[in-house]
């Protein structure tokens, strides 16, 4: 079974896939997968930048064990993505250390990803937002535009032919929310549900109604000006804010909360092809 790690720069998610292979190829020759297919476990976990590579391995372990699995038995191969270039290093020094004999992959230049990646400098693309890239084009074939909420709101654009071709980047809720609570005294945390109304009745509803509407407005504007230049696509929500926000929009219709790791898989198996039945 493969585990998969993807690192953000605030949570961590990982999931575990059942050893079932890859189905036909794609256009570019690739296999495909389909679905969540195989995700069998998947865990939420804060990111911590100097957890050492023991604490990983002892982490991964007991969230295996909560499900009555043994890692080392039931994990036979091993793929991270991160955005955290200190906690990467700290996660190859672990699968060197503790797990040596599996396939390992690590999101990063020189990886094989299958797509063409049309950024003036492709090395500056995140591992996370290949792997998202990869993973919508296996589930949603075609043009289509990803918005990832998590730290940071993150927009890709992936061509009909299946090319990256680059995004924006805006401030996440949560940076937002932070930087309004240190910079007004008067205001404080509050609970991110909708309002009774958009027109917010007191501090507590005027922020909820701010952050909600202000944020999917954010996302409707910025995807209705990428549609202006790209054409017709499919929209698809993803990250761990999404949940929240896309259901206040115009145009994110389609939410895959697994997409990064769904891409994570198809990327590793394309490095560590294997025949399938």
């Amino acid at each position: 079974m493969l585990l998969a790690i993807d690192v953000g720069n605030t949570e961590t998610l990982i999931g575990l896939f059942g050893d079932v292979g890859l189905d036909a190829p794609d256009a570019m020759g690739f296999a495909r997968a389909s679905g969540e297919h195989g995700l069998s476990f998947h865990w939420r976990i804060s990111t911590i930048a100097d957890r050492t590579p023991d604490e990983h391995a002892m982490v991964l372990t007991q969230l295996l064990d909560l499900e009555g699995l043994d890692l080392r038995t039931a994990v036979t191969a091993m793929a991270i993505c991160s955005s955290a270039p200190s906690v990467t290093t700290q996660l190859r020094r672990m699968a060197k250390r503790w797990f040596s004999e599996l396939d390992l992959t690590v999101v990063g230049p020189g990886t094989k990803s299958g797509m063409p990646i049309l950024y003036d400098n492709p090395r500056e693309v995140g591992a996370d937002r290949i792997a998202d890239a990869v993973g919508a084009y296996d589930l949603y074939p075609g043009a289509s535009i990803i918005v990832d909420m998590g730290t940071a709101t993150v927009f890709d654009v992936i061509s009909e032919k299946g090319e990256y071709l680059g995004g924006a980047i805006a401030p996440g809720v949560a940076i937002s929310l932070e930087a309004l609570y240190s910079h007004a005294s008067a205001l404080r945390s509050v609970e991110l549900v909708p309002p009774r109304s958009v027109i917010g009745r007191s501090t507590v509803e005027s922020i909820q109604s701010g952050v909600l509407y202000g944020f999917a407005a954010q996302v409707d504007g910025v995807v209705e000006r990428i549609l202006e230049e790209l054409g017709e696509a499919t929209v698809i929500g993803t990250g761990g804010l999404a949940s929240l926000i896309t259901p206040h929009t115009k145009h994110v219709r389609i939410v895959e909360p697994w997409l990064t790791l769904h891409g994570l898989r198809i990327v590793h198996e394309r490095n560590h092809l294997r025949e399938t039945t």
